[in-house]
């Protein structure tokens, strides 16, 4: 026997350790069923809905095409958690999705360079009417009137001027817009780090009565409510990088407690919990937090009449109703990443829900009884919840949470649907083994690959 060279040794386990690294993601296509009945099915149901419950599912759409295994879609869920029906429009993406007093759904659709925004009658999935607007990537209009909409229009870029993004009404009937409200006009041009075309990400616009507007411009970590007749900021919630408040939160809902005080409730995504906050003498106390030990990157929340609170809980692909001490009594799982869920029976948001002092329930819980359900694959504790982990009381504590933070944020975006989280963690090995690999051919036959750069070039 000829015995191998150090270097061929090297390689050989490489080559092993490659191999290894990809199998569990060999093992994952091979088994993967696209029909399997995690994309859309029902977890823990102790107590039924009253009613059914919308949902509106981003899904994941590039260039104008739709992953089929991402898909994005309208979904009607049973009060017992069965699927009543599905809406799917290649090329879409779904964010808002309000009930209508007719029994209608508002639904605002961004797609290739434009946003529709349409009524769809639930029934037989129609459209009664649709309005396209020459922008991008829309996620909340909301009806402010019978012949008016109020849209938040995020990265609405100009070249000369910088960030154009804005808050503005329709009007439906005379086909033009008859009110605006820019962001610039109101924060510092150094606000999150200076105007890029994703400046302020406002994903979110209510009518809270008295003329008035609930916005949240997520990359500012804010909530905010303006005057829409003098144009001012009267409240102002959180503020920017300040990620004790909030931290890229989304579709903030504005309730009044029974003694008049204003309150908010929202999906503080960053910080993957959802927060209460009540405005007592010139400032916001915070009076809930639920969910920071399982939510992943939340972004609706409303509280119900029966005082639970409906969470889309979007990349842990779920829609939760929650009681105040965060005990799940409704769940529903349904990929790829949920963006609004509503209780049809009690239309959109939480304006007829109680506050959390109203029901004597402040305080800071963890979110309990779930069927631990993780759609698209079957582990458990993902890597960012290891890493919290296995760092948790020590010097790089702080660091890797941030790290776990991050990850369990990005790579659900950029991992196939049939590669388990951990699959895709062994994979990220693997291309960086075969990185090094490559880095240290290179570095042994760099004479070699410089002579045949010169011959090439002499040629």
């Amino acid at each position: 026997m000829v015995p191998l060279s150090r270097r061929t040794a090297v390689r050989a386990v490489a080559l092993v350790l490659v191999i290894a690294l990809l199998t569990p993601s060999a093992v994952s296509a091979i088994t993967y069923d696209p029909d399997d009945e995690t994309t859309l099915t029902r977890g823990t149901v102790t107590s039924p809905a009253n009613g059914s419950t919308v949902v509106s599912v981003q899904g994941y759409t590039f260039d104008g095409s739709t992953n089929p295994k991402k898909p994005a879609r309208v979904i009607s869920v049973g009060e017992r958690g069965r699927t009543q029906w599905t809406h799917n429009e290649s090329g879409a993406w779904f964010f808002d999705v309000d009930p209508l007093e007719n029994g209608n759904l508002l639904v605002s659709s961004p797609r290739d360079g434009e946003t529709v925004v349409f009524e769809l009658n639930p029934e037989n999935r129609t459209r009664v009417w649709e309005k396209r607007f020459d922008i991008k990537d829309t996620h909340d209009v909301d009806r402010l009137s019978e012949d008016e909409l109020v849209v938040s229009n995020m990265r609405e870029w100009d070249e000369q001027n910088g960030s154009m993004d804005r808050i503005f009404v329709y009007n439906t009937t005379t086909d033009e817009v008859t009110w605006e409200w820019y962001y610039r006009d109101h924060f510092p041009s150094d606000t999150n780090g200076g105007m890029t075309s994703d400046w302020t990400h406002s994903n979110d616009v209510d009518p809270i009565g008295d003329g008035k507007l609930l916005l949240s411009p997520r990359n500012f970590d804010q909530a905010i409510v303006v005057d829409m007749e003098t144009k001012n900021v009267t409240h102002r919630l959180g503020s920017d990088d300040n990620y004790e408040v909030m931290r890229e939160q989304h579709n903030p809902d504005w309730m009044l407690s029974e003694n008049g005080t204003p309150t908010i409730l929202v999906a503080d995504s960053g910080n993957n919990r959802v927060v209460e906050y009540a405005y007592e003498n010139g400032s916001w106390v915070r009076t809930w937090s639920v969910g920071s030990n399982v939510l992943n990157w939340p972004r609706d929340a409303d509280r119900l009449p029966n005082g639970n609170t409906l969470i889309t809980d979007t990349l842990n692909h779920r829609v939760i109703e929650v009681t105040p001490q965060g005990e799940i009594v409704w769940e529903y799982y349904a990929t790829w990443g949920p963006y609004d869920a509503e209780r049809v029976e009690h239309g959109d948001g939480s304006a007829d829900g109680p506050t959390i002092r109203d029901m004597n329930a402040s305080g800071e819980y963890d979110i309990t009884g779930s069927a631990e359900l993780r759609a698209g694959s079957g582990d458990r504790v993902g890597f960012a919840g290891q890493m919290r982990a296995t760092f948790a009381e020590t010097p790089l504590e702080g660091p890797m949470n941030e790290f776990a933070t991050k990850w369990a944020h990005v790579t659900p975006w950029l991992r196939p649907i049939w590669m388990g989280p951990w699959a895709f963690v062994y994979a990220v090995c693997a291309a960086l083994v075969l990185l090094g690999w490559a880095g240290a051919e290179v570095v042994l036959h760099r004479r070699r690959i410089a002579d045949g750069v010169r011959n090439a070039v002499g040629r």
